[in-house]
């Protein structure tokens, strides 16, 4: 027996077969080189694209100012609402593996497809005089392709992360340790096609042509797809939940069903499976907690509850498991309202800020010219900078007075978060106050021309200070008018 348990992992993961996972050939540090291959080269092809997508909406497509930040917008809105569709059907149903395989594929096409709409003729608007004016054909081509691939950005983003972790299991100690390190080199991989992205990709766009720019980010999405299949006989596997609408309706069906009754003072009375493992397939038991009691009455166990057979009727009682789950979903909600604010914040990366730099000098000496899109590359910079600084400096001080082993909680270093990104929110605006007193004091409100302030300007009102608290910068440019200045015209 002791040897049985020595083989296979012991937190119900599988090979590719459906069999018990073997611990000597699957998952560990062997498997992790693919998914993060796979991840690095995922965000090099989204950044790559998405980064200086303002400037082709405004230059191929013939948008304005305000049309074309808002349609970014909401395509870069669409990209971080569908993981949560990505994420219900990977738990519900095909599990991670078959979810990032399928809309990978998924991902390359609407890449292929937007690259024929830079290439191709017929696809591709016909620009006389630098003024390109596309058909109605055209136009859809291209948001086709673009929410294609935010469809497959909602089935790999909330999966990778989630299936490399599923590659160690947490009841052996040394892969328990492991695990921390993979999060660690996962967002580095993340960082790494960040950087190429808005560096190499933005140049390559800005200097030689879209068809290059959207073409790379392809060619480097298939070899995320390659990477990721030549790792499947290694890759370890997490059985799917089901659906967790169901099991949240059944809590809050049975909780009102049961209004009437009252919770035992002894909670280790309120329900759950007496088998070592989680009701639900590929979760761990839940332990209680004494927020939200309310919901604690889909747990109260009674008679009636049970069906001519003996058995719990799932829609009038519930696991403790199953209503701790519904109570997390809860407590997050006010973690992801004021992300919604976060996020509106740093949308402006894309949009607003490209627009605001687009009038700004770029000159850096006097050959070379910085792209307003490129600048974005300081916020991948400032974390590759300051993750080392604050795991190495920061923590250990902090673990001084706090106590605690990382320094911080969650929760602190997203507050800290916060608070930098009013200030850089407020030196944005600043910036822009001061650029719209140049248009005015010098009547530079018809100029085609760059306004004689430095685009550098953007970098010293937000150096990204605050990305090792909250993974991300928010940068703003402020207030834009497109009737202020217009943007010059390439």
């Amino acid at each position: 027996m002791e040897e049985f348990e020595d083989k296979y992992t012991k937190d119900g993961t599988t090979d590719i077969h459906g069999n018990p996972a073997v611990k000597r050939n699957t998952g560990r540090w062997r498997a992790c080189p693919y998914i993060l291959a796979n991840e690095c080269c995922e965000r090099l092809a989204y950044y790559g694209m998405s980064t200086n997508l303002i400037n082709y909406f405004e230059d191929f497509l013939h948008q304005g100012n305000t049309k074309a930040a808002n349609n970014v917008t909401n395509w870069s809105g669409t990209c971080y609402v569908m993981p949560l569709f990505g994420a219900f059907v990977a738990d519900a149903y095909l599990g991670r593996y078959r979810t990032i395989a399928i809309f990978m594929i998924i991902y390359i096409i609407g890449l292929t497809l937007l690259t024929m709409t830079a290439t191709v003729r017929g696809l591709k608007p016909s620009c006389y005089d630098a003024v390109c004016e596309p058909t109605s054909a055209q136009t859809a081509s291209v948001f086709i392709a673009l929410y294609l691939i935010a469809l497959g950005t909602g089935g790999i983003k909330p999966c990778v992360s989630s299936f490399g972790a599923d590659q160690f299991d947490d009841s052996d100690e040394s892969e328990k340790k492991s695990k921390g390190s993979f999060f660690n080199w996962f967002y580095f991989s993340i960082n790494i096609g960040a950087l190429v992205a808005s560096s190499v990709l933005v140049w390559i766009q800005t200097n030689v042509g879209w068809g290059w720019g959207f073409g790379i980010p392809a060619v480097a999405m298939a070899v995320a797809v390659v990477s990721f299949f030549l790792g499947t006989p290694l890759y370890r596997h997490q059985r799917s939940g089901g659906s967790p609408l169901t099991r949240i309706a059944q809590v809050v069906v049975a909780s009102v069903r049961k209004y009437r009754v009252k919770v035992p003072a002894d909670k280790s009375l309120l329900y759950e499976v007496s088998e070592e493992t989680s009701a639900i397939k590929g979760s761990r038991k839940l332990e209680h907690t004494d927020q939200l009691k309310f919901l604690d009455k889909a747990a109260v166990e009674r008679e009636e509850d049970k069906t001519k057979e003996g058995i719990p009727s799932p829609w009038k009682l519930c696991t403790v498991t199953q209503v701790e789950e519904l109570k997390s979903i809860v407590r997050l909600l006010p973690v992801w309202a004021s992300g919604i604010v976060l996020s509106t914040v740093y949308s402006q990366m894309g949009t607003m800020f490209v627009l605001q730099g687009n009038t700004m000098d770029p000159h850096m000496g006097p050959h070379f010219k910085v792209s307003a899109a490129s600048l974005s590359m300081l916020d991948t910079i400032s974390v590759i900078l300051m993750v080392p600084i604050y795991d190495r400096v920061i923590v250990p001080v902090a673990h001084k007075y706090t106590g605690r082993r990382q320094g911080f909680t969650p929760l602190t270093r997203m507050g800290i978060g916060f608070v930098v990104a009013v200030f850089s929110m407020l030196a944005a605006g600043l910036v822009e106050i001061a650029r719209l007193r140049i248009v005015a004091r010098d009547d530079l409100y018809d100029s085609e021309g760059y306004l004689p302030m430095s685009i550098f300007w953007q970098a010293r009102a937000c150096r990204s200070t605050s990305s090792w608290a909250s993974r991300r910068c928010s940068r703003s440019s402020g207030s834009w008018s497109s009737s202020t200045t217009r943007r010059r015209t390439r």
